[in-house]
């Protein structure tokens, strides 16, 4: 397996380097997960100087922040916590470089470590067949917060699919702190939102937490009523979801450049197939052993 060695570029202030091909893979051991939390950078900062080449940085202290990122008034619908606790974490950051086109993003996937390295798995999507673009430079990015390491890093670019599905429950006059819960379910992790707010579904506003798991998202596609499937990118009401504090469904398929989105009644309703209660019991227990 050929990964990209940045092992001297690990920091305890800032680091920046290539994500061109580096030394060759040395074996240390088996592999243990690390935990590690999205981190919305955009809400909150902005880059000062956009690489136009791939690469990776590693922040370890609110100086070196300071001096290559600004940071600015929150940007988002709901308010994200811009802290980072640099005494225990580090933030980790992946430029994918220029691109001439929307469309494109890079994405942190999973992370393990063994006895002399921490190893940061990612990919990258470009532009679908029949997604509309934006014919204006892009610099697609993706940040997460880890564990404080001594450690040396490698990045190692895999292939996968970026289809994905999102679910959740909720509702609206709930005041307590898990009300609204939400995930994202892709072939290689699911993903768990943290503090979304009422009616506010755009998830790359949030924080996250990972777990690896493997074929989720094509397991459950399987369950997935063909009257959802043939919505193909329009958003449907089953019911009236929340309208008596009652709650509701969410549900949201990525395929390619096609986005469904569909609300479910928590009670059944008149609109509601067999198909659609079935779906609907299906996600609700998915949810539950996600919590």
């Amino acid at each position: 397996m050929k990964k990209i060695m940045l092992g001297l570029f690990i920091a305890f202030g800032f680091s920046a380097c290539s994500l061109s091909d580096g030394n060759n893979y040395v074996d240390c051991g088996a592999n243990t997960a690390v935990n590690f939390t999205g981190f919305p950078f955009y809400c909150n900062y902005s880059v000062k100087s956009l690489p136009n080449n791939p690469a990776a940085v590693v922040i370890g202290s609110e100086e070196k922040m300071n001096e290559y990122f600004t940071k600015h008034a929150n940007s988002c619908p709901v308010a994200s916590d811009p802290n980072i606790d640099f005494t225990k974490e580090y933030l980790v950051g992946l430029f994918a470089g220029a691109k001439p086109t929307s469309g494109y993003s890079i994405k942190i996937t999973s992370i393990v470590e063994n006895n002399c390295e921490i190893v940061v798995n990612y990919y990258e999507k470009a532009p679908t067949a029949g997604e509309t673009v934006t014919p204006s430079t892009t610099y697609p990015s993706d940040f997460v917060l880890i564990p404080k390491t001594t450690k040396g890093m490698i990045f190692n670019k895999t292939n996968e699919n970026a289809d994905n599905m999102i679910i959740g429950s909720f509702r609206n006059q709930c005041t307590g702190a898990d009300c609204q819960k939400f995930y994202q379910i892709n072939d290689y992790n699911t993903l768990k939102f943290l503090n979304v707010g009422a009616n506010q579904y755009d998830f790359g506003q949030y924080k996250y937490t990972p777990t690896i798991k493997r074929g989720e998202y094509t397991l459950l596609l399987k369950s997935v009523p063909a009257e959802i499937l043939a919505l193909k990118g329009q958003t449907k009401t089953y019911g009236s979801p929340d309208s008596a504090d009652q709650g509701g469904i969410y549900f949201e398929l990525r395929q390619g450049a096609s986005v469904t989105k569909v609300y479910i009644d928590n009670n059944d309703t008149a609109d509601q197939s067999a198909e659609i209660k079935l779906f609907k019991k299906t996600i609700q227990e998915k949810i539950t052993s996600l919590k």
